[in-house]
């Protein structure tokens, strides 16, 4: 059976606003994850990117979460940028204005762009790419290679070095001050002699509850929420962990030479998995002040107060490919290297490993058989 895997067209370049004029030349500047500096391809010039002092990520400025919610944030805050929807995946991609169609870098589904601007908040910060693209490929090749019953068309696809997209990723960032009150049960544990269904004694273990209450308090800062659908969210989530004591002050530089995504989540519906998260982290601190053998917590009630947040872009190499027709994705961490993706499955080749059990079985089966005359 042949595999076979259609070449994703190639992508326009980045939107003007992130395209820097070498000094030299005046050729397109790109940021290089490896120097940290732009540079030019065409005459080699290099320059670096200038970092105001104590403007680097622990600097950032957080913003108030009710205010941004009433719509009370400065305008300095707020931005307006050319976006056009992706009708498959959902992904608000940015185009150069002299691009009037495109593939989705996301899902290659083509995409007529529109000429509407988008408002929206501005990133606070991000992580700059950290790995180049010839580095990101490998991660990617390596993770293909180990994959089983994968089409052998698929490692064909990776040494054939399709060109991948350099992503930043829009995440949701949430600080917030908890108090929360419950009510629970504390479990001791004893032990009773029974007689077992053998009749002979055994010990079984029981557990006597007290009830019990207390207030715990925490302090949540940086608690991370994807803030785009495009992607399966599984595998965004994990690429993680990501080092954000690597958040660099927001500079369109860091975007030279690769693409952001607008947010589709917006601000409060992330705050709603942020406080699922902050809850599950509350529940295990509840069952440590619980203590004892076992614990109940029959209710909990979570004051929260000072909450604030940062619009910050994380970096991550995609590709997407097509097999029978079907889009499969693969996404580098491009700060850790670490990769997740989509994968097609060989129905020849499972269907030569189910054949080959099935010869094996056989075979034992026979062999015991003859063992047994």
């Amino acid at each position: 059976m042949t595999d076979t895997f259609d070449q994703e067209p190639e992508t326009a370049r980045p939107e003007d606003e992130h395209r820097f004029p070498c000094s030299n030349c005046g050729s397109d500047m790109r940021y290089a994850p490896t120097e940290g500096k732009m540079v030019c391809d065409h005459c080699g010039n290099e320059e670096a990117i200038e970092v105001p002092p104590d403007q680097g990520g622990e600097g950032l400025v957080e913003n108030d979460f009710e205010a941004a919610l009433r719509g009370q944030m400065d305008n300095v805050e707020i931005e307006e940028t050319r976006v056009s929807q992706c009708p498959s995946c959902g992904a608000q991609v940015q185009f150069d204005a002299d691009v009037h169609s495109q593939d989705c870098p996301f899902c290659a589904t083509p995409v007529v762009t529109d000429t509407g601007t988008h408002r929206h908040i501005k990133p606070k910060g991000l992580v700059p790419f950290q790995l180049e693209e010839r580095e990101a490929h490998k991660a990617m090749e390596d993770w293909l290679g180990r994959l089983w019953f994968a089409p052998n068309g698929l490692k064909e696809y990776a040494r054939q070095g399709r060109e991948l997209n350099g992503i930043y990723v829009p995440y949701w960032t949430y600080d917030a001050d908890t108090d929360t009150s419950y009510r629970g049960q504390r479990g001791t544990a004893y032990y009773v002699t029974v007689n077992g269904p053998d009749g002979k004694p055994r010990q079984e273990r029981r557990i006597r509850w007290t009830r019990t209450s207390g207030r715990v308090s925490r302090f949540f800062d940086d608690i991370l929420v994807l803030a785009s659908k495009s992607l399966p969210k599984r595998y965004t989530d994990a690429l993680a962990p990501w080092d954000l004591s690597g958040l660099a002050e927001y500079r369109p530089e860091f975007l030279s030479g690769f693409r952001a995504e607008g947010y589709t989540v917006e601000l409060d519906e992330g705050m709603v998995e942020a406080r699922q998260i902050m809850d599950a982290q509350i529940q295990r601190d509840i069952r440590r002040d619980i203590g004892g053998d076992a614990q109940r917590i029959d209710s909990m009630n979570t004051h929260v107060d000072k909450t604030t947040f940062k619009h910050i872009l994380l970096p991550v190499w995609i590709a997407a490919y097509k097999y029978r027709g079907k889009s499969y994705r693969f996404v580098v961490n491009a700060q850790s290297g670490k990769v997740q993706g989509e994968r097609p499955w060989s129905a020849g080749k499972i269907a030569l490993a189910v054949i080959g059990a099935i010869i094996l079985a056989a075979a034992v089966f026979y062999g015991l058989e003859v063992m047994d005359q």
